[in-house]
């Protein structure tokens, strides 16, 4: 398992790795990477920690891209749908995807401190087996756990 967010990395290079994921990622699917939607990227992956659609939207407007709430919903939906960013269910907000293209079932480390949120790539193989042997076809699986990150640990 390998996990993105709290540690120590090279942000400039992870930012670099999604948008050249992105740019594949839409190439392959036939669709485009518009303004908008790689600026609501950019912003998702200026920090590791979720965004609520409306702290998005008040980014975008700041940028020239508008006020209305489709504006950001679209755009994140999109991202969302290309694997290239994730909702996180329990805050009702959005992070960049940490692995861009890797086939893989994140599970989330929010913070209920700083809202940071660490995405570990997970493959829940027990639970798909749990599932085939009991007849039930997974769609989707959500996994967040709710924590302290070490910064916040360790802050007075």
């Amino acid at each position: 398992m390998t996990t993105l967010g709290f540690s120590a990395h090279n942000h400039d290079s992870c930012v670099a790795t999604a948008i050249a994921a992105a740019e594949s990622t839409c190439a392959a699917a036939g669709v485009r990477l518009t303004p908008v939607r790689r600026r609501t990227l950019e912003i998702l992956l200026e920090t590791h920690a979720a965004l609520g659609a409306y702290d998005v939207l008040a980014r975008l407007d700041a940028d020239g891209f508008g006020a209305k709430p489709p504006v950001a919903y679209r755009a994140l939906g999109f991202l969302v749908d290309l694997g290239l960013a994730h909702r996180i269910e329990r805050l009702n907000a959005f992070v960049a995807c940490a692995h861009p293209g890797a086939d893989h079932a994140p599970a989330f480390m929010i913070c209920r401190k700083c809202r940071k949120v660490a995405e570990a790539q997970d493959r829940p193989d027990r639970l798909q087996n749990n599932a085939t042997a009991s007849g039930f076809k997974i769609e989707q699986t959500v996994i967040e756990a709710e924590g302290l990150c070490p910064q916040c640990q360790t802050a007075p």
